[in-house]
C-alpha cells in the first residue's frame, strides 16, 4: 500500500516539476526578445521628413541658410511641466536618431522643471535633407541661431553618440552660451585619421546604398548588453527609409554625416571648453574598444570636469537605465556652473 502511495506522490511532484519547468520556459521565450531574422511584413517605406512618424511634442521650423541652400531646422520646444527652475536645456541626438528619441530626457528634465529644446539636425528627422558637405560647424552655428530665435541667452548643452561630438564643438565655440556641457557615450573620442585611410566620398556612399534591415539590426543590437524587441522601432524608421523612393539622396546624405568622424574630429575641441562638463554613460558601449578608458581621457582633457560611469550598461543609459541615468543628469546641470567639478573620479573611479 505505501508503496502506491510513494508512485502517487511522486507522480504528483513530477507534474508539479513539470508544469513549474513549462511555465519557466515560456517565460524565457517570452522574455528573451529575439528580434526577426527579416523585416516584418508590415514594415512600410518612411518619408524622407518623418511626417508619418509620430513625435512626443508639437513640432516647430526655423528657416536656416547653409552652403546658399534654404532649409528648415525642426525642433521641439518643451516647457517645465515642474516648477520651473529658469535654466535650459538643449538635447543633440546621436547618428541613428532625431530629437524624438529622446523622449525619456525631455520628460524627466520638464518635470524636474526645466525647459527642453531638441533640434533635428539639418539631415536628420523632420527637417531638411540637403546633399551637402556636413560639419559640426552647420550643426552648432543652427542651433545657435535657434536659440537666438527663441531668446535663450545660457543653455544646459547636453549630447548623446554623436551628438556629444555637437556638444563639445558648440562648447567649445559658444563659451558665453554653455553653462553646463554633457558627453553622454559620445563617440569620436580619438582622431580617426591615425589610424585608417581617407576614404572618397562616392566610396562610402556606395557602401551606404547597400544598408539593408540585417545591417541596422546589428548595429542597433551593439548598443545593448541584453536586446528587448521595444527597441526595434528605432530599426523600423531607419529601415524605413531605405524603402523610400528618395532612399539614394538619403544614402548620400548619410554618407557625409558618417565622414564627419574622419573629416571634423573634435579631440582638440575638448582642452579649450571652459564650461563645467560631464562625461557620462554606459561603461560597456560596444561601439568603442575601450569606452571607461577613452572616456576618462576626455574627462582629463577638459578644463573642469566629472566623469560618472554606469556598470554593466551599454551606449543608451536613456532607454537602459532611465532613472539611474536622469538622476546622475539632473544632479549635475542643478550644480552651480561656477563651481569646480566633483574630481574623486580622478582617485577613485567609481561605476554606478
Amino acid at each position: 500500500m505505501s508503496h502506491r502511495i510513494n508512485l502517487s506522490f511522486l507522480f504528483k511532484v513530477s507534474l508539479k516539476l513539470a508544469a513549474i519547468y513549462f511555465f519557466s520556459m515560456q517565460s524565457l521565450v517570452i522574455h528573451a526578445d529575439t528580434p526577426p531574422s527579416e523585416p516584418p511584413s508590415d514594415w512600410v517605406s518612411i518619408s524622407s521628413t518623418f511626417e508619418e512618424v509620430p513625435y512626443p511634442y508639437p513640432v516647430h521650423y526655423l528657416p536656416v541658410k547653409n552652403f546658399g541652400n534654404d532649409l528648415r531646422l525642426a525642433y521641439m520646444d518643451v516647457p517645465a511641466s515642474g516648477k520651473a527652475n529658469g535654466q535650459t536645456a538643449i538635447i543633440f541626438h546621436g547618428m541613428n536618431y532625431a530629437g524624438l528619441g529622446y523622449e525619456p530626457t525631455i520628460k524627466a528634465l520638464s518635470e524636474a522643471g526645466f525647459r527642453v529644446i531638441v533640434p533635428d539636425r539639418i539631415g536628420y528627422g523632420r527637417s531638411s535633407k540637403p546633399d551637402m558637405p556636413y560639419n559640426l560647424h552647420v550643426f552648432c552655428s543652427n542651433a545657435k541661431a535657434l536659440l537666438d530665435h527663441l531668446k535663450i541667452d545660457k543653455v544646459e548643452v547636453i549630447g548623446h553618440s554623436m551628438g556629444g561630438m555637437v556638444a563639445s564643438r558648440f562648447a567649445m565655440t559658444y563659451q558665453e552660451t554653455t553653462n553646463h556641457v554633457v558627453m553622454v557615450n559620445q563617440i569620436g573620442m580619438s582622431d580617426q585619421r591615425q589610424s585608417r585611410p581617407w576614404q572618397d566620398i562616392e566610396d562610402v556612399y556606395q557602401r551606404v546604398l547597400g544598408t539593408s534591415y540585417q545591417s541596422i539590426l546589428q548595429n542597433h543590437q551593439r548598443y545593448y548588453p541584453e536586446w528587448k524587441n521595444e527597441y526595434l522601432y528605432w530599426v523600423k524608421l531607419q529601415y524605413g527609409q531605405t524603402l523610400n523612393s528618395e532612399w539614394p539622396k538619403l544614402a548620400k546624405i548619410r554618407a557625409w554625416q558618417t565622414q564627419i568622424l574622419y573629416f571634423d574630429p573634435v579631440v582638440y575641441d575638448w582642452q579649450h571648453i571652459k564650461s563645467k562638463a560631464l562625461v557620462i554613460g554606459g561603461a560597456i558601449d560596444r561601439l568603442s574598444r575601450d569606452y571607461a578608458g577613452e572616456a576618462r581621457k576626455v574627462a582629463e582633457s577638459l578644463q573642469n570636469a566629472e566623469l560618472v560611469l554606469f556598470d554593466g550598461v551599454g551606449h543608451n543609459p536613456h532607454f537602459q537605465i532611465p532613472k539611474k541615468y536622469h538622476k546622475e543628469l539632473i544632479r549635475f546641470l542643478r550644480s552651480d556652473p561656477n563651481e569646480p567639478a566633483d574630481q574623486a573620479w580622478r582617485k577613485n573611479l567609481k561605476f554606478l
